[in-house]
């Protein structure tokens, strides 16, 4: 098959060395350096008319969209105007992870368990709300913040100066909920607005220093698979993917795509922190490299309607993912930092998440810089080869946490 992949970082490069490694064909845009060793990578507007049009000029059969804000743009809306399969939900069905406020009451109409929350679209409201509260108290920008709109205040003063920060913006609106405890962990599906298949679980760390501490960020590190009981998987499954495409069907909404469910195993079991509406970043690139069926194939049937659950397969075994990010990120990072990457081995992949090539030379463009994955029998090994590895790339001044995995006690 000919695939195009929309996007330039570490979800999109693990997304082609998937359909790469399968045979097919792979263009890409925007891309990147490290896209480009395994893809044509073709300069395109980036808007949802122009890459509709670029998937028609180049007669792909299916385009594989990896950034939410394409979604929300309407890409797959412009994809399938021309008769063209796209993987991801129409713009409106992506709405489900858009918008956190219709996300949340979504879930309330259909019985998907998730933290006691409400939504606020003024400043003077949101406040009264937050003084009822018992810290620590959890302040979500309603709106695409790419993983980074939310605050785990500890305090009132905290949480109300998170609230001024996301009313600054005008037309903002917030979602406030209570604090979830428990281990969190990421449940991704493929689904093609009826069936589904899961992935493994994983568990992303989403702060950028060591013991969950620090602002939060895109992720920082993943391991793969979360030990999860066939308890809790049925729960998961019954009580929130199935209720939850059931509900998109019902609300004239179905999902094909990717329903990412983040989740929080609480003491009263399995709640959705939020849901994403496409492949997680870093979750991809944990997650892909352990699959070995047809990626292209998948998401072509899934676009279409016609997705078999049974032929999604995934090896056994294990990865873990260590980011490499930017100094000062996520606040301000520093770009143009000079990059060195080693040689990989079979079950080794370095992706680029932020890397753009600079007066011949690779060099850093952005906060999340580098994702480095391994692969091996068990979590342990896995982690020790990608940390092994990720000390072997050459970036000055790279920040990345050495406590990937600590929550199921992997340490070094």
């Amino acid at each position: 098959m000919k695939v195009l992949v929309i996007g330039s970082g570490g979800r999109e490069h693990a997304i082609v060395d998937a359909c790469q490694r399968c045979g097919h064909e792979v263009i890409c845009t925007p891309g990147n350096p490290g896209i480009a060793e395994l893809a044509r990578v073709v300069t395109c507007a980036q808007d949802a008319e122009s890459l509709a049009s670029l998937a028609q000029a180049e007669g792909v059969d299916i385009v594989i969209v990896g950034p939410e804000a394409y979604l929300a743009a309407g890409v797959v809306d412009a994809c399938a105007a021309r008769g063209i399969p796209a993987f991801g939900p129409t713009q409106a069905a992506s709405r489900l992870e858009g918008d956190k406020a219709w996300s949340k009451a979504f879930m309330v109409r259909h019985g998907v368990p998730t933290a006691q929350h409400r939504a606020f679209e003024t400043l003077e409201d949101a406040q009264r709300y937050v003084q009822t509260r018992t810290p620590p108290i959890v302040v979500k920008d309603a709106a695409l913040k790419a993983g980074k709109g939310v605050t785990i205040a500890q305090t009132h003063s905290f949480a109300q100066a998170a609230l001024e920060d996301i009313f600054s913006d005008p037309g903002a609106k917030v979602v406030i909920e209570d604090f979830m405890t428990g281990q969190e962990v990421s449940i991704l599906a493929l689904c093609d607005g009826e069936r589904y298949a899961l992935t493994p679980p994983s568990q992303d760390h989403k702060t950028i220093f060591e013991g969950d501490t620090g602002p939060m960020t895109g992720g920082m590190g993943v391991i793969c698979p979360f030990p999860l009981s066939d308890a809790q998987l049925g729960v998961i499954r019954r009580e929130i993917i199935e209720r939850t495409l059931a509900g998109m069907r019902e609300e004239g909404l179905p999902f094909r795509g990717v329903l990412y469910a983040g989740l929080m195993l609480t003491p009263a079991g399995p709640q959705v922190v939020e849901f994403n509406a496409r492949f997680g970043d870093p979750e991809a690139e944990a997650i892909l490299p352990l699959l070995q069926s047809d990626l292209a194939q998948h998401a072509l049937d899934a676009a279409q309607g016609n997705l078999d659950p049974a032929a999604v397969h995934f090896r056994e075994g294990a990865s873990a993912v260590v980011i490499m990010a930017a100094p000062n990120y996520p606040a301000d990072p520093q770009k143009g930092i000079p990059l060195q990457l080693p040689a990989t081995g079979d079950q080794e992949r370095i992706y680029h998440a932020g890397t753009t090539i600079q007066e011949g030379r690779l060099v850093s463009s952005g906060g999340r810089v580098l994702a480095v994955t391994a692969l091996a029998d068990t979590l342990p090994a896995a982690r020790a080869k990608a940390y092994h590895l990720a000390s072997q790339v050459g970036f000055p001044g790279a920040q990345l946490r050495r406590d990937i995995g600590f929550r199921l006690g992997l340490h070094d």
